[in-house]
């Protein structure tokens, strides 16, 4: 089993959505995924409601990985989803031992791998916190998207200091690159950040991105992926979400 966060100290970049569509695409092709919310916002707990396993996210903090292999239990063969949502709980998890938290929730992700799933994802809240350390701790993987604004970028910058503390502790934790997001080609200083940031850091950026596409928003509030929205403005949204989802695949080299 792999598994990869989804992380950014900075709202608004386009997280969530990247999770969902991985989710879906990942789906559809065959394997079995279990999709974590440590965004109490809970917007991606909204879109894959349908998926929901009334496991709550919190519970990876206060649970061991017996009462998770219990609750997944004898699941049907073939390929599946599996949210384990947001809850209110999780407004409080500065006050816990980070140590504690993050020894919890690994032993939670073993159980998830033990439990018959090929890939876990996870979307995390905008901020460095015990959720986010915890998270990065026990992932194979991480991506970053960014919005190409100046608030973003300085965030992409605590982001890379971030995760190079975390690989100190989990070496085996890759980052797989910044995805631009929000993207607007018409928009000269988007265009100049993008130029700014593929010289800074040519090795860090995800080829492509995901433009600033109202489908997507659609597809988000319909909850489907935007391959199910039937307008032509989709089909833009469409080839970029499905690039992205098998960059991501080909580079994390998940076999169900």
């Amino acid at each position: 089993m792999k598994t990869l966060v989804v992380a950014q100290q900075k709202g608004g970049v386009g997280k969530t959505s990247s999770i969902v569509h991985l989710a879906f695409d990942f789906l559809e092709r065959g394997l079995r995924v279990a999709v974590i919310d440590l965004d109490t916002q809970g917007n991606a707990s909204f879109t894959l409601h349908d998926f929901n396993s009334e496991y709550t996210a919190s519970q990876l903090f206060d649970q061991n990985g017996d009462d998770l292999r219990q609750w997944f239990h004898g699941l049907p063969e073939g390929p599946l989803m599996r949210l384990i949502g947001s809850d209110a709980v999780l407004a409080n998890m500065e006050k816990r031992n980070l140590t504690d938290a993050a020894v919890a929730f690994k032993d939670n992700i073993t159980a998830l791998a033990d439990s018959g799933f090929d890939v876990v994802l996870i979307d995390t809240a905008p901020a460095l916190g015990i959720s986010l350390a915890s998270a990065l701790y026990a992932a194979d993987s991480v991506i970053s998207p960014i919005e190409l604004e100046a608030y973003s970028i300085q965030g992409i910058k605590k982001m890379l200091t971030t995760i190079a503390n975390v690989r100190k502790l989990n070496t085996k934790l890759k980052f797989l690159g910044m995805v631009p997001s929000k993207v607007d080609a018409r928009n000269p200083r988007h265009r100049r950040h993008q130029e700014e940031l593929q010289a800074a850091y040519p090795q860090l950026m995800i080829p492509g991105g995901i433009g600033l596409r109202s489908s997507i928003a659609d597809a988000l509030s319909s909850r489907v992926p935007v391959w199910k929205i039937k307008k032509t403005a989709a089909r833009k949204a469409t080839l970029e979400m499905r690039a992205l989802a098998a960059y991501i695949y080909e580079k994390m080299e998940i076999t169900p």
